[in-house]
């Protein structure tokens, strides 16, 4: 057994990587499925409650490895029943995870790094900056979290992930991976592919490779149709222009029926008139989709507004007037601190106040 300084947190390791791990410290490859089938249980704290492992092989883990959790999170509870967690991580940083229940469904809003590089202009996890990417344990373990949660309160169980938290999910490409491979694994969180959607704001190269490695749905956050308007919302245009962003959408394999989904925040007067709405129905023309529309929820000074319901209405009438199935997605926990940013901003306003 190689001397460790640090513990080996094991929620790090998909069920691949596992067996790699005990195979390295000279244990057979089915030692690590049998771990890996434990870690994601509930109510399992310490390799002493592996019972199929022997005596000695557990005191090994023991010394050497460890399984991380998350407990006791910040939470607050809106009157719609969202519930946001604030997640405190080792260095001390906060991650937010939102519980979105529905009356068939309980979906649960997913961070994948501490603040978030992309800089779009509208978004206050934008506004914090990019600190680091989360591991894939600090990642699983929200989910982890949250299920434990939701047993604790008797809210039934998850159902459905989404990648739309704190940071860009495939900006942490090989950490993002490693995640939905334990989430989708039968031993370990058993989610379906087909209930587990990643968000991007437009990383073509990593979308494709997203698709080529895993059966997940692809969310595409649009919100504009010219690049003028896209790059002064969203930095990351510049880069990576509508042109590039949707031949990479084009180019996403795609089950039969699977179809991507493009989130449209409506900014009054930006890209909420009836012109960008039949612009929006032409560019999406040759890709299979459906199209989600959120109103701008204008936090205390921000310079965007939302439009009126009028105008969100007849914006999805001209879209489906041209076949797609359009969703206007409502505003959940305007209570709390529901928006993507604002617990965490909270929370560190306070820290540095009392410093």
């Amino acid at each position: 057994m190689n001397n460790l300084t640090k513990p080996v947190d094991l929620k790090n390791f998909d069920q691949e990587q596992l067996i790699t791990y005990v195979e390295s410290i000279g244990q057979p490859a089915f030692r690590g499925r049998q771990i890996f089938a434990w870690l994601y249980k509930e109510d399992i704290t310490d390799f002493s409650q592996m019972t199929d492992l022997a005596k000695e092989f557990r005191a090994i883990l023991a010394e050497h490895a460890i399984f991380s959790s998350f407990s006791d999170p910040i939470t607050e509870i809106s009157k719609d029943g969202t519930v946001k967690f604030g997640f405190k991580l080792e260095d001390g940083n906060i991650i937010e995870t939102v519980l979105i229940p529905e009356e068939d469904r309980n979906t649960l809003c997913v961070s994948s790094q501490v603040g978030c590089a992309m800089g779009c202009r509208f978004c206050l996890t934008g506004d914090m900056g990019f600190t680091r990417n989360l591991t894939p344990a600090e990642i699983v373990n929200q989910v982890c979290g949250v299920r434990d949660w939701i047993q604790i309160h008797g809210k039934g169980k998850l159902t459905n992930l989404v990648f739309m938290g704190m940071g860009e999910p495939l900006a942490n490409f090989n950490n993002l991976i490693t995640s939905l491979n334990i989430l989708t694994n039968q031993r370990g969180l058993s989610f379906s592919s087909r209930r587990i959607t990643v968000s991007t704001c437009g990383l073509p190269e990593k979308m494709i490779e997203l698709g080529s490695l895993t059966d997940v749905n692809l969310a595409v956050s649009l919100h504009a149709i010219d690049d003028y308007t896209r790059s002064n919302l969203m930095p990351v245009n510049k880069k990576y222009p509508i042109q590039d962003l949707l031949a990479a959408c084009k180019a996403f394999p795609m089950k039969k029926r699977q179809r991507i989904m493009f989130e449209y925040t409506l900014f009054s007067g930006i890209n909420d008139s009836n012109k960008h709405a039949a612009k929006l129905a032409q560019i999406l023309q040759d890709i299979p989709c459906k199209i989600n529309l959120l109103a701008m929820n204008s936090s205390e000074g921000s310079e965007f507004k939302g439009p009126s319901r009028n105008r969100i209405l007849e914006f999805q009438q001209i879209l489906r007037s041209r076949g797609y199935t359009v969703f206007i997605r409502q505003s959940r926990g305007g209570d709390i601190s529901a928006a993507c940013g604002q617990l965490a901003g909270k929370t560190r306003e306070k820290k540095a106040g009392n410093n």
